[in-house]
């Protein structure tokens, strides 16, 4: 049930003269719940000079946030997006990547964090009986216990969050350390890896309950030239494997605690390594703990569209310790981002920035990454759909164009305003951008273009 505020604005905004145009504005978004508002104009020329199309007035630019929580339409748009640039990495067909690929030494890796301190958990068997935790209680899977401290006093907070700061850097060093030890294999120096092979990922970061952050990863190895080169012979993907557990336990970052003594930041003894097959699969689980292309790229792609949700952090950067009060926040998660806080007023930890990230946990890295020539990139993917909107409404316009890449594209649009006026609007918006996503692919084009 809505509120009566919300009810009066909803039917406010739904009986107001200009809902059709509004209407049209959010379809052509997709629904975006935080659009970016624009005014100006924006026409298509022909290579000849001649103006095929123009618009002028107020426009919604979808906000591109890749949080569900923040906005799902973009979110999805964003899924989408990171599907096919993950799918394109381990299984080709994407302009410069290769089906060949397919038939290179590849790995599906897990890396978690280590132990702080005992957590609230809740396993279940194969049969789904549910094991106890060990306080002595048997969980509820929405009891916002789990993932915190059994014992809150002796838990490790300050070395939480600097491992989860140096994080990405643990990361670096890990895949230096996994290049050395290819080298190793193959027989050549580590300085000379680049020269016989490449290692090629996209790895994203997904929060666990305990608001530490793992790493997936999906892993290639091609030749020195990438995708389109052959790896060295005698690298197999159960000599990728033993190369992984030995680089994973060699690396390591040594941070200074606050009263300055030295610490070791490593990865926890919970590693995963599944071979990734060609074979389409119901389920992202296969008997033999393999797991397919096709749900790979799935299961990684929706990880990178999810923030730390509502229970865990924020969507925003907090902007002073008062703020932290006001967080719909369980206590563990809450003393995460009081220990960032504390920990970024210290001068030793200044470099690190840590209060632009207490939002985040102190996690300071991107969700989402690549190496250089893993796949293609989300630029490339948003140009392809740039140019086939183009072609759309060329074609809506009857108007035929031999090359699309001539069609120049000029804009003038100037800023007026982000996110919807209140929030019915962005609720309307939010069921817009729910129903287009499930009309056919044509019908959902035509309500954009209106």
């Amino acid at each position: 049930m809505y509120a009566p505020d919300i009810e009066e604005q909803l039917t406010a905004r739904i009986t107001s003269p200009d809902f059709q145009e509004w209407r049209a504005k959010v379809y052509a978004s997709g629904g975006c719940a935080q659009p970016i508002r624009l005014t100006g104009s924006g026409a298509l020329v022909d290579p000849d000079g001649t103006i095929i199309y123009e618009r002028s007035g107020e426009l919604f630019a979808p906000c591109g946030n890749r949080r569900a929580s923040v906005c799902p339409a973009c979110s999805d748009r964003y899924a989408a997006d990171a599907f096919h640039l993950l799918r394109a990495g381990v299984s080709g067909g994407h302009k410069q990547i290769p089906t060949t690929v397919a038939d290179r030494p590849r790995v599906f890796l897990t890396l978690t964090p280590p132990s702080f301190g005992p957590v609230h958990t809740r396993r279940v068997t194969r049969t789904g009986a549910v094991i106890g935790c060990r306080c002595g209680e048997h969980h509820h899977p929405d009891d916002p216990r789990i993932g915190g401290p059994v014992h809150p006093d002796t838990y490790d907070y300050v070395g939480s969050v600097l491992w989860q700061a140096h994080a990405g850097q643990l990361w670096h060093r890990f895949t230096i350390a996994l290049r050395r030890a290819l080298a190793q294999r193959l027989g050549v120096p580590g300085r000379l890896f680049a020269e016989v092979a490449r290692l090629s990922y996209a790895k994203v970061a997904e929060y666990q309950r305990r608001g530490l952050v793992h790493f997936h990863a999906a892993l290639r190895l091609d030749g020195p030239d990438g995708p389109a080169d052959p790896p060295p012979a005698g690298i197999t993907s159960s000599v990728l494997r033993e190369a992984i557990l030995e680089a994973a336990g060699a690396a390591s970052v040594t941070l200074d605690r606050p009263d300055g003594a030295p610490w070791v930041a490593e990865w926890g003894a919970q590693l995963d390594i599944r071979d990734i097959t060609r074979t389409a699969a119901d389920h992202i689980e296969h008997p033999d703990g393999q797991i397919s292309e096709s749900r790979l790229a799935g299961y990684i792609a929706k990880y990178a569209t999810k923030g730390t949700g509502k229970t865990e952090a924020a969507d925003r950067p907090i902007k002073s310790a008062e703020h932290i009060d006001y967080l719909a926040l369980s206590p563990h998660h809450r003393r995460m981002v009081e220990t960032v806080w504390e920990l970024g007023g210290l001068a030793r930890y200044e470099a690190l920035n840590l209060r632009k990230w207490a939002h985040m946990l102190g996690f300071r890295g991107h969700f989402l990454t690549k190496s250089q020539r893993y796949s293609t990139t989300f630029r490339a993917i948003r140009a392809e759909r740039h140019l086939f909107q183009i072609a759309y409404t060329l074609n809506e316009l009857g108007h035929e164009v031999d090359d699309l890449a001539q069609v120049l594209v000029v804009n003038d649009w100037r800023l007026i305003g982000i996110g919807h006026h209140d929030q019915a609007e962005r609720e309307l918006a939010e069921a817009i951008g729910e129903r287009a996503r499930h009309l056919p692919g044509e019908q959902a084009r035509r309500l954009e273009n209106r």
